[in-house]
């Protein structure tokens, strides 16, 4: 990115790399902002390739997926690299053209891409499938070398997380089980909810904190609050000390 950066002048190139890292930081969790910075960057730099990748990211996470498609097809033609292509075909699926994403599958593209850009196409194309309502597909499409390998790679928890899921919409309930095991022993940064997908299987259920705190107070509450019937007692109690005070009085106003 800096050596694109570096055809700018040099002002302007540090305009679009603060942008850029704008665009890094907040992608995971402010992607709306992210998305803002990335149009900023756009607006100064769009014949550089890493500001268009970076724009079609950032499209991407808003779900902007036609947006995001053309700036990914315009970092393509830039740059002559086959890396975009999984996030393009996932793209194609986000539009609800899950059979165009299936046919970029079985591009020549695929090929050319490395171990991890291989297992995320595969991870698209049973994505495709099950949005076609084949799930049988979408299962053996999972099946593969990668899944069966007992090495830990980045994208290992992932590939057995969506293979998981796939067995569990299957009704493969036991099956589904092992593999979110397998996900999670693989997930060392928590890129999945592995450990929830596993506590409902095994009917665990979560009770929060600060229910029981409330409902300690409410005890408490009522503790602290007079019985009825004490109170009841206590006023009659006192009436009839009053009744007394005042057949005293009565008394010796007559002697």
């Amino acid at each position: 990115m800096r050596q694109e950066l570096m055809s700018l002048p040099k002002g302007l190139a540090d305009d679009v790399a603060r942008n850029l890292v704008m665009v890094a930081q907040l992608i995971d969790e402010e992607p709306e902002k992210a998305y803002e910075y990335s149009r900023i960057a756009l607006r100064l730099a769009s014949r550089v390739a890493a500001v268009r990748e970076a724009a079609g990211f950032a499209a991407y996470a808003t779900q902007k997926y036609s947006e995001a498609l053309a700036e990914f097809r315009a970092a393509r033609r830039m740059t002559g690299s086959v890396e975009l292509w999984p996030v393009m075909a996932d793209c194609e699926r986000g539009l609800g053209r899950p059979e165009r994403a299936l046919a970029m599958a079985g591009e020549p593209e695929v090929q050319k891409l490395d171990k991890a850009g291989q297992v995320e196409m595969r991870l698209v194309a049973a994505g495709a499938r099950r949005d076609m309502g084949q799930l049988d597909a979408a299962i053996v499409t999972l099946q593969s070398p990668e899944l069966a390998s007992n090495a830990n790679h980045p994208w290992t928890a992932r590939l057995r997380y969506a293979y998981a899921d796939a067995l569990l919409a299957a009704g493969r309930d036991g099956e589904a089980r092992e593999w979110f095991a397998k996900a999670l022993e693989a997930d060392k940064d928590g890129s999945t909810d592995a450990s929830d997908r596993l506590a409902e299987l095994d009917g665990v259920e979560f009770v929060d904190a600060f229910d029981d705190t409330d409902d300690t107070d409410d005890v408490e509450d009522a503790d602290d609050s007079e019985d009825p019937r004490e109170a009841a007692d206590s006023d009659a109690s006192d009436r009839e000390s009053d009744e007394d005070d005042q057949g005293g009085i009565a008394d010796g106003d007559k002697s």
